[in-house]
């Protein structure tokens, strides 16, 4: 799971997979501004088939949260 959410966000964002880890952030991502954001949460709901509240947006504040979010909302199953 945590490769597929690495993958989106270097696909969000125009960067080189190898430029994120789970503690890739808006701080250390400098194309991660609000825009790109939302686009990112866009990805998140289409690949893994959830929808995320207005709470769980404002929650992600890192690569890690957002896969800690995913896992807490799909059940931990690799979608």
């Amino acid at each position: 799971m945590i490769d597929k959410v690495l993958e989106l966000v270097a696909q969000i964002m125009g960067i080189p997979l190898e430029q994120v880890t789970s503690a890739s952030s808006p701080e250390s991502i400098e194309q991660w501004d609000s825009l790109k954001h939302m686009h990112l949460v866009l990805a998140i709901e289409e690949a893994f088939g959830i929808q995320l509240t207005d709470e769980e947006i404002v929650m992600i504040k890192d690569v890690q949260s957002i896969v800690s979010l995913v896992e807490q909302r799909t059940g931990g199953l690799n979608v």
